[in-house]
């Protein structure tokens, strides 16, 4: 029997030759696998017209139901269009891939993206508390300048200048590291936290950027990581009857689940966030929003983004999760099991 392998967080199929088969049912594969790469491109597109609106200063594609329609909004319109007859002529060239093998490759992906992730909240998190710690005492301008230091107490020049390349820094690392790092971002926190008791009991010391990176790192944790929570089952389940259900019956309440809960949840919060400029994601990240606590880290237009991400992320592995469901329904071969049990 075809087993899966877990390698440092991604998943791949076994080389057994039983894990080749193809899959019963070449429609429903077809439609489930048209339906979740369809989705996933329409967010894709959906995320980078709202980068180009209101970043960028295009019209948007909202904008040819106007008077005001251009040629440019027309393009972005068209890009919906043009991803869903892409993604079909792009199945067509691998109808031999089983939902399973595209729900690994999904999987995987979302990995990637997550450790990228991770990579650069770990990164930011250390460089720009170094930053205010050294604005806070007083000698940063003794060691880059009076003119860098002025800059760097501005949100917009630390966002461009400084986050931006360790973010490219941390996407670079997630590509070449081969672990999620949730664990060593948990170990992070409560460092972070045990800081802050013992420079406030015992030295009587204590700053807003100190609070401020528990809690971007917290935020970062909790959002990052329910992908992955999803795809090793751990989320809680309040399963009354569900624990009784047969393989079949689950596949079934799973992928109907994701459909009707889990995508409608992701595309709200997306819808919602980034529906106008002054959405509650768009806004704090195109002011490059702060705090009002004087002298603590510059990043909370970062943990707005930190929403975004999650609904990215979720809705990457509910695609992933359905394609396993339907597998389920249908009982292919080669079930992957979670790493570790699911909570229940």
């Amino acid at each position: 029997m075809a087993t899966d392998i877990i390698l440092w967080g991604e998943r791949i199929l076994s080389s057994d030759n039983s894990s080749i088969v193809p899959s019963q049912g070449m429609k429903s594969t077809y439609i489930t696998k048209l339906f979740g790469w369809g989705m996933l491109s329409l967010m894709a597109v959906y995320v980078i017209n709202n980068f180009l609106t209101f970043g960028a200063g295009l019209p948007g594609a909202n904008k040819v139901f106007s008077e005001s329609a251009s040629a440019v909004s027309w393009l972005q319109a068209l890009a919906y269009l043009v991803v869903i007859i892409a993604i079909i002529f792009w199945l067509k060239q691998r109808d031999d891939k089983t939902l399973r093998e595209d729900s690994l490759t999904i999987s995987n992906f979302n990995t990637i993206l997550i450790r990228c992730a991770f990579w650069v909240v770990l990164i930011v998190g250390v460089v720009d508390m170094t930053i205010s710690f050294m604005r806070v005492e007083g000698f940063l301008s003794g060691v880059v300048g009076e003119d860098l230091s002025s800059q760097l107490g501005k949100s917009q020049f630390r966002g461009l200048y400084v986050h931006m390349p360790l973010m490219l820094l941390g996407i670079v690392l997630g590509f070449f590291t081969r672990t999620l790092g949730f664990t060593w971002l948990t170990i992070l926190i409560v460092g972070a936290e045990l800081l802050i008791v013992i420079t406030r009991f015992i030295f009587s010391y204590e700053q807003a950027f100190m609070a401020d990176l528990v809690r971007f790192w917290y935020g970062a944790l909790f959002l990052f990581a329910s992908a992955y929570t999803l795809l090793e089952e751990g989320h809680v389940r309040v399963d009354v009857f569900y624990a009784g259900f047969k393989s079949k019956t689950k596949g079934m309440v799973n992928a109907l689940g994701t459909i009707f809960l889990g995508l409608t949840l992701c595309w709200t919060i997306l819808i919602i966030g980034m529906g106008r400029k002054a959405s509650v994601i768009n806004s704090p990240i195109f002011n490059f929003e702060v705090t009002q606590s004087g002298f603590g880290m510059y990043v909370k237009y970062m943990m707005a983004g930190f929403l975004g991400v999650f609904a990215i992320s979720m809705m990457i592995q509910f695609v992933a999760y359905l394609m396993d469901a339907v597998a389920d329904y249908r009982e292919d071969p080669n079930k992957i099991t979670p790493a570790a049990p699911g909570a229940h």
